[in-house]
């Protein structure tokens, strides 16, 4: 080839693609590395042959973050921060703004599907050890976008400024106020006020449409970067890249684009999006689980709801705070509720250190090892349970209990996790 001349972009892939780049891709490929980029990590990123239906979840949570966002701008142009007048404005989209209902319904919606997309995407992790070596800041980045989503979650609910909304906010931020030395201070400066008011409608309306959405999506880059630096992990827990052909290729990859995003995250995509359209459509509530009866109220400072309770993704670690009710070392149980509640999150950070298991997948692990999963994920459905009732001597001592396991789930890890015996596992992944 002469000297100076630079070898036509091509593309990997199938149909009108796979030919020499020219005209304008050529001339932005050369300042921009779109195809580069491209073939990176879609048409010669090679993932597993064996991926299943719980690796549906990851790209469904990029569908769910996509309809938020595009919701949520159309939302911002009829909402008006103003504790007089955000109610209001909320009814206004409701019923003036064409399709207002649609995009209101479609972005409450999208906030509770998005937590059940995220939670079966970290419970396929704990499956199949997504967290363990060399993934372990793969699954850092993920924990990290999962706090972000309870953070954007936590300022947007105040926005619809409904009963639940207003007495929900005064609750969890007085709770910060149980911090020793700094929380007083701390739960003044998060409200800006002394009282839930409009300074503090203001700033949770900016975290929730500004802050946390560029935290957000600089960590989903980041999840994404890591995953495809290290590979994807596979049902086996085997790395494909021990064995390749001649021209290095995994013998047990095939290239993620088109095969999965056509045969595989398009199927999903479809399937959940009709699942969303029939919730969106016909039951929008979801019996009072994706939007509470009360918040369809505009908000009192003089009138208390009878039971306040987070929306139901937060209501696992609201358990954990009201079971507490122990005085340890002169230190108030309000204190030790709030510790309660922030370790149950936290804890998943640790997750690639505290588990030992000789094998990853529990394909390969001892049936004791399925049952205390099956055990850890009971509880966590019976704290989400109790958490959206109000308390009462029973629930309590249920809740503490299920408390107890929870945590006992993940400090016991290094000893439960290389009980028992292991299956043998493969050379190459089995399909």
């Amino acid at each position: 080839m002469a000297a100076g001349k630079k070898e036509p972009v091509v593309v990997s892939g199938l149909g009108a693609l796979d030919k020499p780049a020219s005209g304008l891709l050529t001339w932005v490929d050369a300042r921009f590395p779109v195809m580069s980029n491209w073939r990176a990590h879609m048409t010669e990123y090679y993932a597993p042959k064996n991926f299943n239906f719980w690796y549906f979840f990851g790209s469904l949570a990029m569908l769910v973050l996509v309809i938020q966002i595009v919701t949520g701008i159309f939302l911002v142009m009829h909402y008006k921060p103003d504790a007089d007048k955000a109610f209001q404005s909320v009814e206004y989209i409701m019923r003036e703004v064409p399709w207002g209902w649609l995009i209101r319904y479609m972005h409450s919606t999208g906030a509770s599907m998005f937590f059940i997309v995220v939670y079966l995407h970290m419970f396929r992790g704990l499956l199949y050890g997504s967290y363990r070596k060399p993934r372990e800041l793969v699954w850092v980045f993920g924990v990290m976008i999962f706090l972000c989503l309870m953070g954007e979650a936590f300022f947007g609910y105040l926005l619809p400024w409904g009963q639940m909304s207003y007495w929900g906010a005064q609750v969890i931020v007085n709770l910060f106020g149980a911090i020793p030395v700094i929380g007083p201070d701390l739960s003044i400066w998060i409200r800006g006020d002394y009282v839930v008011s409009d300074a503090t409608l203001n700033r949770f309306f900016s975290f929730h449409v500004i802050a946390i959405p560029l935290v957000l999506l600089g960590l989903v880059a980041a999840h994404i970067l890591a995953l495809h630096e290290v590979g994807s992990n596979n049902p086996d827990g085997v790395d494909i890249n021990e064995h390749k052909d001649a021209k290095g290729i995994p013998l047990d990859g095939i290239p993620f684009h088109p095969y999965y995003t056509i045969g595989h995250d398009l199927f999903a995509a479809v399937v959940f999006l009709i699942v969303f359209s029939i919730i969106v459509f016909f039951a929008p509530e979801m019996g009072g689980y994706f939007l509470e009866s009360n918040n369809f109220i505009a908000a009192d400072s003089l009138k208390t709801p009878p039971h306040i309770a987070p929306v139901w993704y937060f209501t696992p670690y609201y358990s954990i705070l009201r079971a507490m009710v122990w005085n340890f070392f002169w230190i108030d149980a309000k204190v030790w509720g709030v510790a309660g509640m922030g370790a149950s999150t936290l804890i998943f950070f640790f997750l690639p250190w505290l588990d030992r298991s000789p094998v990853k997948s529990i394909r390969y692990r001892p049936s004791l090892h399925k049952y205390i999963y099956a055990v850890f994920v009971v509880c966590f459905f019976i704290l989400g349970y109790l958490g959206t009732l109000p308390p009462s001597p029973t629930g309590q001592i249920v809740s503490q209990i299920c408390m107890v396991l929870y945590f006992g789930f993940f400090l016991g890890m290094p000893w439960w996790s290389r009980m028992g015996q292991f299956k043998p596992v493969p050379d190459r992944v089995t399909m």
